[in-house]
């Protein structure tokens, strides 16, 4: 077996109290496991901007830098839009991912790892959280006082979750632990572990994949790509059948690097390059807005996750996240840039 440069994320269940903050555990589900606590995102930071609801946690990825002493410690969170009315495009505006990063000497955790083969609780927030999300949660009950939210979205769905015949009487450490899974997904670890192939593709298929690329490439740059139900029949006849191949060789490509492991859930390569399922690829990545840095490939989330949060209102093909290359020094949390990839369609039938 060949290793490759990329790393595999699996689920596997885990003592939830080793996926908070102080074990720098990547994860799936659950509340958010804050890494910076002083300055937590705004409530408005992680709101869709199509339907303008609040975002679900998806996961986090712990992703430290070796070489970068101020990346020790370093998360990137994902956050989806659930809203069944709100439709997702590859621009992901449904979809945000941020990133936070500490040196090893913090004002938040100790210098020396803990031990994981003792139970202990979370390093505290110091910033009131919502009790449906764990985000920053700026707003209380009007009546009780005692429970914060991040918004009235929230304090509605708390509230028919069951804070409306207890309000007043339980305290927020009780209400912090009620069960809001329409919003909270299910809460799992996500180990890595390096892929393994067999072998190498052969240089003949690299050049013909190379080969339907261009063309695809050259048609995309003709215009033809996109509209092609706006040209003329005789066009389409022309062309679609390279578009076609084109779909085809990639997906095959992704069902073929994929075959050996197909629980995965994670891809991470940072600086590398996504498995795509489709030829239909960002074409411009922005750079990073804090310091002017390009932004490179750093994981991306599969559709083989989908199957484990069994929820209808989501749908991808791939997530793919882009950050900045010098991971520019941030205080708190700031925002990178994702590629929502939809899923193509290979059973449709040919014209």
């Amino acid at each position: 077996m060949n290793t490759t440069s990329v790393d595999l994320g699996f689920l596997e269940p885990c003592d939830l109290w080793l996926l908070t903050n102080k074990f720098f555990r990547s994860k799936l589900g659950g509340k958010p496991a804050w890494l910076e606590l002083k300055n937590l995102p705004k409530p408005e930071d992680v709101l869709c901007t199509r339907c303008d609801k609040p975002l679900a946690f998806l996961c986090q990825v712990y992703a430290p830098i070796e070489e970068k002493d101020g990346c020790f410690h370093r998360v990137l969170y994902v956050f989806v839009c659930i809203s069944a009315s709100c439709e997702s495009d590859g621009n992901a505006r449904t979809i945000k991912v941020l990133r936070s990063q500490l040196p090893r000497r913090n004002a938040f955790y100790d210098y020396d790892p803990p031990d994981e083969t003792v139970e202990s609780p979370a390093v505290a927030s110091p910033v009131p959280l919502c009790v449906v999300c764990g985000c920053r949660g700026p707003k209380r009950c009007g009546r009780c006082q005692s429970v914060n939210y991040c918004g009235v979205v929230h304090q509605r769905l708390d509230w028919s979750a069951g804070h409306k015949p207890v309000c007043g009487e339980e305290d927020s450490a009780v209400a912090a632990r009620r069960k809001h899974s329409t919003f909270v997904f299910s809460e799992c670890e996500i180990v890595t572990e390096p892929e393994e192939q067999e072998s190498k593709p052969k240089l003949s298929e690299e050049e013909n994949e190379k080969r339907q690329m261009e063309e695809f490439e050259r048609l995309k740059s003709e215009g033809k790509v996109g509209v092609l139900d706006e040209l003329p029949e005789e066009e389409l006849d022309k062309y679609a059948g390279t578009v076609d191949q084109a779909e085809d060789k990639v997906f095959a490509r992704f069902k073929k690097r994929t075959a050996d492991a197909p629980d995965q859930v994670l891809r991470y390569e940072r600086g590398g390059t996504p498995l795509w399922l489709s030829p239909i690829v960002p074409q411009t990545v922005p750079d990073c807005e804090r310091c002017g840095s390009r932004r490179i490939f750093e994981f991306q989330v599969m559709p083989q996750l989908l199957s484990f949060l069994e929820r209808d209102e989501l749908d991808w093909g791939t997530l793919a996240c882009y950050t900045c290359e010098a991971s520019c020094n941030t205080e708190g949390y700031t925002e990178e840039w994702i590629f929502r990839q939809d899923v193509i369609d290979t059973t449709k039938p040919a014209n």
